[in-house]
């Protein structure tokens, strides 16, 4: 970008930031509607305008500390009067820190009712102005002072001098530190402060260490209880062993089995990840639950009389080894696909019988896949929520004890903030386990080299141990969900098996009255609520992912390590725990968001933030870096080449980002729980409602139609973005070779 182009674009920004102060609402009161209320910012706080500008609280109220933004916007206006160089860097980074520091500052230090913290009153006074949390004048004054902060560090050499990348890390590292880092900080740390607000360290311990976290009663006697942290680990532990066992040999019978079932293997796979989290719990308990057809046929074949035996860690163990086994079986399939067969061929070579070769070479080769299979299945337990909830009964687990400390009565943030100190030890201490069992080992089997060898054939022992689990196992699957959509179209399942629509008209039903078209249903407000945030929050997310990959794979920039460990950090923390953060962070000033659709928004974008991320590095590590480095010496600038040779070749990365925000949007639990209202209610919290009061048909009901809207919605998503096209493609006019794309 020319230096005059550059100069015009930042004085934009200042301009921007100055509009602002005049043109926006500066803080975002319980009753603003964002835009439509822009009328109200030309009236004065004290007439009544609660959505007053930024200069109006300032002149008429007295809240002066708003004038930080003014005063930083004009020190980078200064900067901009002088030549473009270091000096004028060093300007715009003094404006933008400036600005950006006193607005922050102040925004922590004055809350709703005045000083935040009682020390702050004792320092400096009482303060009898307070001041609710930020809104869109704020967000358009730290904008524009981030921007003219990244100008400033490219001026001063950081970022290799290019503007665009210097501002791309600098907001996505603000939203990280924002939506990540801060929230899930604040809610540990709220384990050390008392009911008062007072910091009391020796509180965490006495929280942490009480016989109802790590009790074990259930050891002493066969009636007893064991801690709600042992019910956990034991429970996630049981879980990630179940479905790594399981999803190792799925995919062995898939890639050394007969190729007619890879499709039968994929539509196993893509199950659990478009229905929601809990289906499988309520087809269990159509299958084994008091008026199940299992307790039916005991009581008609034997007169044992129907009990709630399936109700509580078996249940919940059988449960989330159904949910999670196909997870697992994606990560090993990959891993079973990368085992070269020379490898293999080598050892038999060498005079190795097949079980031989399995034992020595096949299995270790699979280590890396076992250990991340474990991983991701003992995450996924300790942050399940739907299935504990549905089907657990009186066994207790963090998920469900921190949901009851923040919604219960006995409304306690200590203990919640503390169970989610055991949630993230567990999860962190199995990952740092992972790394480290794995990181002086190699497991390279694919190389430059071509690998023409074919794949081993399983030895008898092992075929007959995989197929004769994976077969019944894959027949229990297709029994449980075909049970779990049936319970929607009959009438009352254990009584009454007559076919009926009755639970979709009671969800969707819609009638024509006076004034056009009415949406009758029960489920219509949530079900539209979780579209319309699913729609907002799924090209945001896989949009933020693709920037922060890009940012990873194609710059350099000091703390990269700690940027990209902030990006991945919502992978290791447990959705529970995110969501608790959310509620402890953002229902005070400055970011005041409990209770909007906002909030909510935010959750799913930074919940799913990491396999965008993921997918991303790993796309761009397919594409040689001479792409970029030719289109740069040919005078492209950053933005330039990111949209017209990067973009074009990431779409399946897109696809993948696209389609699992929308869909884990729609069907997500844990992270949300905390954050639904009245207003704002969800399809999967709706649901759990519904089988909270028994109504299994229309909770079945409404799972089925979230299944259809999802498989539309992949292929849509799929149909839009398209496929990647390498090389030529097809014959053009005349016999020439068409160009590819």
């Amino acid at each position: 970008m020319p230096t005059r182009d550059a100069r015009a674009w930042l004085w934009a920004w200042v301009a921007v930031g100055l509009l602002a102060y005049v043109l926006l609402p500066w803080y975002m009161v319980a009753d603003h509607a964002g835009l439509t209320q822009l009328g109200k910012v030309w009236t004065g706080p004290t007439d009544g305008g609660e959505a007053a500008n930024a200069w109006l609280h300032i002149t008429q109220v007295g809240r002066t500390w708003l004038l930080w933004g003014v005063a930083g916007l004009a020190v980078a206006a200064v900067g901009l009067v002088q030549s473009a160089g270091r000096a004028q860097g060093a300007w715009l980074v003094a404006g933008g820190l400036l600005g950006l520091s006193g607005l922050l500052v102040s925004g922590f230090a004055i809350g709703a009712r005045g000083w935040a913290f009682e020390g702050l009153g004792a320092a400096l006074g009482p303060l009898a102005l307070g001041q609710p949390g930020m809104g869109l004048g704020a967000l358009a004054v730290i904008t524009s002072l981030l921007v003219l902060t990244a100008a400033g560090l490219a001026r001063r050499g950081f970022f290799k001098g290019d503007v665009f990348v210097a501002g791309a890390g600098l907001g996505c590292g603000a939203l990280l530190l924002t939506f990540i880092v801060f929230p899930v900080s604040k809610a540990l740390m709220a384990a050390f402060y008392a009911e008062d607000g007072s910091l009391a360290p020796a509180l965490l311990w006495e929280r942490v260490a009480t016989g109802r976290n790590f009790g074990l009663g259930c050891l002493a006697s066969a009636s007893g209880r064991c801690g709600v942290a042992w019910n956990t680990l034991f429970l996630g532990l049981m879980t990630a062993a179940s479905t790594t066992v399981l999803g190792t040999l799925m995919a062995l019978a898939a890639e050394r089995g007969p190729k007619s079932l890879n499709k039968p293997f994929s539509v196993m796979a893509l199950l659990p990840i478009i229905t929601p989290p809990f289906v499988v719990g309520l087809g269990l308990i159509l299958l084994f639950g008091r008026a199940g057809l299992a307790n039916q046929f005991l009581e008609w074949a034997f007169g044992i009389p129907p009990t709630r035996w399936f109700y509580g860690w078996f249940g919940v163990w059988v449960a989330q080894t159904f949910a999670f086994t196909p997870i697992a079986f994606l990560i090993m399939r990959g891993v079973v696909q990368g085992v070269g067969p020379s490898l293999e061929e080598a050892a038999q070579t060498l005079g190795a019988s097949r079980w031989q070769t399995f034992r020595t070479v096949t299995l270790p080769l699979l280590k890396p896949g076992l250990a991340n299979a474990f991983l991701v299945g003992f995450i996924e337990s300790m942050a399940d929520f739907g299935n504990p909830i549905v089907v657990g009964g009186q066994f207790s687990v963090l998920s469900t004890e921190i949901f009851f400390a923040i919604v219960g009565a006995q409304y306690d943030q200590g203990r919640a903030a503390s169970l989610a100190w055991i949630l993230t030890f567990f999860a962190l201490t199995v990952f740092a386990l992972q790394r480290a069992l794995l990181a002086r080992q190699n497991f390279t089997t694919v190389s430059g080299k071509g690998d023409a060898g074919v794949a081993m054939p399983l030895p008898d022992g092992v075929r007959r141990l995989v197929w004769g689990t994976v077969g019944p196992w894959m027949l229990f699957t297709l029994v449980v969900y075909a049970f779990a959509f049936a319970g929607g179209f009959v009438k009352i399942w254990g009584r009454d098996y007559t076919p009926t629509l009755r639970h979709f008209i009671t969800a969707f039903s819609l009638e024509w009255g006076p004034n056009g078209l009415l949406w009758t249903g029960a489920a219509w407000n949530s079900f539209i609520n979780t579209i319309q945030l699913a729609a907002i929050a799924a090209p945001l997310t896989a949009t933020l992912g693709l920037l922060i990959a890009w940012l990873l794979a194609r710059t350099e920039f000091r703390g990269q390590n700690a940027f990209e460990f902030s990006a991945l950090l919502a992978f290791a923390i447990p959705g529970t725990v995110l969501g608790v953060s959310y509620i402890l962070a953002f229902n005070v000033p400055p970011i005041e968001l409990t209770g909007t659709g906002i909030v909510i928004v935010l959750c799913f974008m930074f919940r799913n933030l990491p396999v965008g991320v993921r997918a991303g590095t790993a796309a761009f590590k397919q594409l040689d870096r001479s792409l970029d480095e030719a289109s740069m010496m040919l005078r492209a600038g950053s933005v330039q080449t990111l949209r017209h040779v990067v973009l074009p070749l990431l779409k399946p990365a897109l696809v993948a980002a696209l389609v699992y925000s929308f869909v884990r949007a729609v069907t997500t639990v844990s992270a949300v729980i905390f954050l639904v209202t009245a207003e704002y209610d969800l399809a999967t919290t709706y649901i759990i409602g519904r089988v909270g009061n028994g109504d299994y048909g229309v909770a079945l009901a409404y799972c089925t139609v979230l299944i259809v809207l999802m498989s539309a919605v992949t292929a849509l998503i799929q149909w839009a973005v398209g496929e990647r096209r390498l090389g030529r493609r097809g014959v053009g006019a005349g016999g020439a070779p068409a160009a590819g794309h």
